[in-house]
């Protein structure tokens, strides 16, 4: 095979390896999006509030350590053991949902009915109480992130020699496809259609739907408006979770873990707003097109660097040509 058509393939696999990752993080918008008509700012946050926390339980770190130490004059940091990974991460996930039952009490049952705007602007406002609460609890260091299921049973890390050999022999080329990255696209995979699912053919589902639509109307019905939200919130944190597991096993914990929201919003105007398969498309598009611009265009003729940027490119001109994005709800004006 020519050479610079396996290259090519290569970079396609990867470019859809990377799509699913930002995938992951446009998921947790989108579900909040569908039920509330909310733009979460803070679903990037929420993503490194969830996996500080994840990172803290395992490693048996007490909580708000530094302000308990500097506060009382002690030197506690640990408890002294360790948490198995599943045991973590079910306490990881009741945390979250704690978290939205708080965001729900405190903020958004008294913003019910008020302008969207208004309801972006307390996203803001939680994005950043998370991250200085998250810098509280856990400190602000790197952290490594390894979930295991048993002793050397852990996430897969490194190049997938098995894929790298059969397609050498195949091809005459060997692909560097990395273990996590395929991890990744198969828990994706299951998220997306359990989530389509749930949205689709349960009361639940139909509920967080009709509460979309027009709350007013939907606590008319008797939908209760608290609980659907506190449903959509946990969602999206459990999905903040799954995104921080995987972006924090493959580059640690760190906060600027929170900026990868920004790469969630290319994603969201090609696939629409209100879409959980346009989620997964967009971030196909989006991991595609940035991989094989800056092969094929970038790296040759543009110096490089054009991945920053070639998403927010193509995003626009979706905006220009379809706004609503390609799997969102058709925009109907009465004139």
């Amino acid at each position: 095979m020519n050479e610079q058509l396996a290259f090519t393939i290569e970079v396609f696999a990867n470019g859809l390896m990377a799509g699913v990752l930002y995938a992951l993080v446009a998921l947790g918008f989108v579900l909040i999006y569908k039920a509330s008509g909310i733009f979460n700012y803070a679903q990037g946050v929420m993503a490194l509030f969830a996996a500080m926390t994840l990172v803290g339980i395992q490693n048996g770190q007490v909580p708000f350590a530094h302000l308990i130490n500097a506060m009382f004059g002690l030197d506690v940091h640990k408890f002294g053991w360790t948490v198995h990974s599943f045991v973590a991460i079910l306490l990881t996930v009741a945390v979250m949902v704690v978290l939205a039952w708080a965001v729900q009490r405190f903020v958004f049952r008294h913003l019910v009915g008020q302008e969207p705007i208004i309801l972006f602007m307390a996203t803001i406002g939680l994005a950043y109480f998370l991250e200085g609460v998250a810098d509280l609890m856990w400190g602000s260091e790197l952290k490594a992130l390894d979930v295991c299921a048993a002793p050397g049973a852990c996430l897969p890390q490194g190049m997938n020699m098995w894929l790298e050999g059969t397609t050498y022999e195949a091809l005459g080329y060997g692909f560097f496809i990395d273990n996590l990255d395929i991890v990744a696209s198969i828990i994706a995979a299951i998220l997306v259609v359990g989530l389509v699912m749930f949205a689709q053919y349960t009361k639940q589902g139909r509920a967080m739907r009709a509460v979309a639509d027009d709350h007013q109307a939907a606590l008319s019905v008797g939908v209760s408006l608290n609980f659907i939200w506190i449903l959509v919130w946990s969602l999206a944190g459990f999905v903040a979770l799954v995104a921080g597991i995987m972006w924090g096993a493959k580059s640690g914990v760190q906060f600027s873990l929170s900026l990868i929201a920004l790469k969630a919003l290319p994603v969201l105007m090609l696939g629409g707003f209100t879409s959980i398969p346009g989620a997964i498309v967009g971030g196909l598009i989006i991991g595609v097109g940035e991989k094989l611009f800056e092969f094929l265009i970038g790296a040759p003729f543009l110096g490089g660097a054009t991945e920053n940027w070639f998403a927010y490119m193509l995003a626009l001109l979706f905006l220009v040509f379809r706004p609503q994005g390609l799997f969102g709800e058709k925009i109907i004006e009465r004139v």
